[in-house]
């Protein structure tokens, strides 16, 4: 399956967001290594193809409402925040930012690109539970 710009954008921006909450590194040096050493390694033939700006967006944003962000999602998870697996958390975060902030991506889509994450990244069922928390906070943010 070939991925579109928008969705390597946002897994880039999971990883990132994975990156940041392990290493504590600031926004910048996380965003450089990702300029310097992930974009610059794509294959050829995507070469251009991810959506940097979108990337930017969504990292960068994040970590500058992760307060928010955290606020936002608490209620609709089974368990502490702390408790969610990193990857899981990640994909929730960059979702709920994009629920919260991007509001011309439709919320069915803002969803299903999470869901699409987890499977590329997350354990087995991380989708399931992606898909379950979302889908309660999307209507908590007008967003249905």
């Amino acid at each position: 399956m070939k991925l579109t710009p928008r969705r390597r954008a946002r897994e880039c921006a999971v990883q990132a967001l994975y990156s940041w909450a392990i290493s504590q590194n600031s926004v910048e040096e996380i965003e450089l290594v990702f300029h310097t050493d992930t974009f610059a390694a794509e294959d050829p033939d995507t070469e251009g193809k991810i959506d940097k700006a979108l990337f930017t967006r969504i990292f960068r944003g994040t970590v500058a409402s992760i307060d928010e962000i955290d606020r936002s999602l608490q209620p609709f998870l089974d368990r502490n925040p702390e408790n969610v697996d990193l990857i899981e958390r990640s994909i929730l975060r960059m979702a709920a930012f994009e629920l919260h902030f991007e509001q011309d991506t439709p919320y069915k889509v803002i969803i299903n690109e999470a869901i699409e994450v987890a499977k590329a990244f997350g354990s087995d069922d991380s989708h399931k539970y992606i898909n379950g928390v979302l889908d309660k906070l999307a209507p908590s943010l007008g967003r249905k």
